[in-house]
């Protein structure tokens, strides 16, 4: 995994122009927009199940890479065939030329895409319905994925091609992934110490991934019972101008009014540490790709917050950006920093750390909220049930169905998600529950005789039979 993604996969981009040497997806340029049905007959292998297309305006926390955000989706779905037994065959990458605003690239002798400024929203919206009209007519039951869009133009298009046969993996499996991680801690076990009424969650980072997930833990909390407002209530977005409030004086963008706040009376917190101050949360979720932007005093005051309820609560700190030189923070300075009470999380792989205190040596194992743990199974799931879309009930079920993946030896380790080496386990869960929703929504299109046959059997007849449709290698 590291190496066919994060961290490898940011540098594979950055330099992807230079590497070049073979195509390995389809390029459709914005100037050839007569020609994507005949671009994408061109693909050599016959009805692909699954997409995973970007413009390349938004890459990790890299920026806009242009042409050279392919690697993403040549990567993703390297995934796909190694987490979800997705045939190769079966995955079409796809990148979107629309132009780039990066300045180093237009330089570059070498850029392989479009010599040119990136073309307004507007062109981009109307080449995007040309592309989403095209796929349907040349490949109608081909799932698409979109990935490292820009985050106006990410919620503009889930919100309008949701009827359609895809999903936006950065906010709606970033949200899933991160929801199975808390839920291990807020839910019935309840590990962070912190009555569920109690938990305040301060997110650094209000764009698309930070306002999704704030959106999947919101529906958490509604769905055990708290009002919308007071589920809303629980969530303080910051970005780089400060907390996020209605009145701070500058135009909000659409997607961010959700979780602006109304109740600061008039005061504007304009860093991190203000915002711990005031709000004493339980919880730092980090999406800023921002190094480092965890400090010592942000988590010892995070700690200080959380152990003021009580000495039975433990603080939970999720730095979730991709790549390693975007981590808001690092294993050893969270687990240091906490002196070991830290429940962790983060976006990129991180080695076991062993602290001294006194006469104990204790080993703690990091968690890696990586995406990969749901959106292989959201679209196996999805592809096998033959699902007509992906309904939000479907991506809710893949967290529930993550968080309930630990076995006795995980739980023991104190992880919150299973081993990567189980991550086909997972995923074959992940498809089950997935399948099992979709049917229930009423969006699979499998005959109905074919459910009644599963449901007959149970869950052990539906795995079996998922496990039978994979690839799996001989090696």
């Amino acid at each position: 995994m590291p190496l066919v993604y994060t961290p490898t996969i940011g540098d594979v981009c950055l330099q992807y122009s230079t590497l070049y040497t073979k195509p390995e997806a389809l390029y459709i340029s914005i100037k050839k927009r007569r020609s994507i049905r005949t671009i994408l007959r061109n693909w050599p292998y016959a009805d692909p199940s699954i997409c995973v297309v970007t413009d390349g305006s938004r890459i990790l926390g890299l920026g806009d890479l242009g042409i050279n955000g392919v690697g993403i989706s040549i990567g993703k779905l390297a995934l796909y065939t190694g987490a979800a037994g997705i045939h190769p065959e079966q995955t079409l990458p796809i990148v979107l030329d629309c132009g780039t605003a990066n300045e180093e690239n237009l330089r570059d002798p070498l850029y392989l895409g479009l010599r040119q400024k990136r073309v307004s929203p507007e062109v981009a919206l109307e080449f995007m319905d040309e592309f989403m009209t095209a796929v349907k007519d040349v490949y109608p039951n081909m799932l698409v994925q979109f990935e490292d869009f820009e985050t106006e133009k990410a919620f503009q298009y889930l919100e309008r091609y949701k009827h359609e046969k895809m999903f936006n993996d950065d906010i709606q499996g970033t949200g899933a992934v991160v929801l199975a991680g808390l839920d291990r801690y807020m839910g019935a076990v309840n590990l962070s110490g912190v009555p569920i009424e109690d938990q305040k969650l301060v997110f650094m980072g209000a764009g698309s991934a930070g306002v999704g997930v704030a959106k999947q833990v919101m529906e958490y909390y509604t769905r055990r019972g708290l009002s919308e407002q007071a589920a809303r209530d629980k969530f303080y977005l910051v970005d780089t101008k400060g907390l996020v409030t209605r009145d701070r004086g500058d135009k909000l963008a659409e997607h961010k009014k959700i979780f602006a706040r109304s109740d600061n009376k008039g005061h504007q917190f304009k860093t991190l540490e203000e915002v711990i101050e005031y709000v004493k949360p339980t919880a730092l979720i980090g999406l800023t790709a921002t190094f480092g932007v965890f400090t010592e005093s942000v988590v010892r005051a995070l700690k200080v917050s959380v152990d003021a309820g009580g000495l039975s609560r433990r603080p939970i700190l999720f730095p979730l950006s991709n790549p390693l030189t975007k981590a808001e923070c690092t294993f050893e300075e969270a687990v240091t920093w906490t002196e070991g009470t830290v429940i962790f999380a983060s976006g990129s792989p991180f080695s076991p750390f062993t602290m001294k205190s006194g006469d104990s040596i204790t080993t703690y194992y990091p968690n890696q909220g990586n995406n990969v743990y749901v959106f292989p199974g959201i679209g196996l799931g999805a592809i096998l049930a033959k699902a007509s879309r992906i309904t939000d009930a479907m991506i809710y079920t893949s967290a529930a169905a993550l968080s309930g993946c630990l076995n006795r030896e995980e739980l023991q380790m104190g992880l919150i998600y299973p081993k990567i080496q189980r991550v086909r386990d997972a995923s074959v869960i992940v498809a089950r529950e997935v399948m099992k929703s979709a049917r229930r929504e009423g969006v699979s299109t499998l005959p109905n005789e074919t459910w009644v046959e599963w449901e007959e059997w149970g869950d052990v007849a539906l795995t079996a039979w998922i496990k039978k449709q994979v690839y799996d290698p001989k090696w």
